[in-house]
């Protein structure tokens, strides 16, 4: 059956997936030829806001959820390059994944990074082990891209939210990106194809109800923003930006008051 993971994988030009994950990949492509830029500019939104928070915010404690398979600058090589005291734990509930993670993802010391094998829907055990790594008296960032997708309404996805940033101390941060509806016909049609053909189906939400996960936050500027929109890195000489694209994929990051 094709995986979300290896099927992203596919779209970041990995090798790690298998032909019915390029089968849906592709289908989904034809649909949403934009996903693979999708797929990318979420990569570098992880970048942008871990650099953001290992250095001008200070964070040293990261619980990375939903890791997917291991590429380049994953969130603890981006972390412990600003701050090699940095704590991470990777969260998956994927064999393949955590399987990947324990042979690829390395921690610097000082630093430490850790992997547990868990779902988001159980925020309790995901919890209580990463306990076992980081100080949760201490200021964490909780990092959900392109997971929440997966929480259907029927579970609560806002309630899963809230469980794991209740448990953590004032000053910790929450980082979601989120594949979003009413702003893309393609984006829904790629949905249907995803949905038609894989077991884990994705939910589209609006940007009012992506924010909704922020509440009780002191959101950051800029705001609930398509990805190549949150605080972007210059352009590079003779390309340009690409904020000006559309790219049906939302993302903020709120600071628990």
């Amino acid at each position: 059956m094709p995986n979300p993971a290896r099927v992203w994988n596919y779209w970041l030009g990995g090798k790690d997936n298998f032909q019915v994950d390029r089968e849906v990949g592709e289908q989904t492509l034809r649909a949403l030829p934009v996903v693979g830029v999708l797929a990318r500019a979420d990569r570098e939104f992880l970048g942008r806001a871990v650099r953001y928070l290992a250095g001008e915010a200070g964070v040293r404690q990261f619980l990375d959820i939903g890791t997917g398979i291991p590429t380049a600058n994953n969130t603890h090589q981006v972390a412990q390059a600003i701050a090699p005291e940095a704590r991470i734990v990777y969260t998956d509930n994927d064999p393949v994944v955590l399987a990947h993670a324990r042979a690829l993802l390395t921690s610097t010391l000082p630093g430490r990074t850790d992997y547990i094998d868990a779902d988001l829907r159980e925020p309790d055990k995901i919890l209580g082990s990463a306990s076992e790594t980081l100080d949760f008296s201490q200021p964490v960032a909780v990092l959900l891209l392109a997971i929440l997708g997966f929480i259907s309404d029927s579970e609560d996805p806002h309630a899963i939210v809230a469980r794991l940033m209740d448990a953590l101390p004032s000053g910790s941060y929450l980082v979601i990106s989120h594949p979003a509806k009413d702003v893309s016909d393609e984006m829904a049609e790629a949905a249907r194809i995803w949905n038609e053909r894989s077991p884990y189906e994705i939910v589209l939400r609006s940007p009012a109800v992506i924010a909704r996960f922020f509440e009780g936050m002191e959101l950051l500027e800029p705001g609930v923003v398509q990805l190549p929109q949150w605080r972007p890195d210059p352009p590079e000489p003779d390309i340009g930006s690409a904020t000006s694209q559309v790219v049906p994929h939302y993302c903020g990051i709120g600071r628990k008051i």
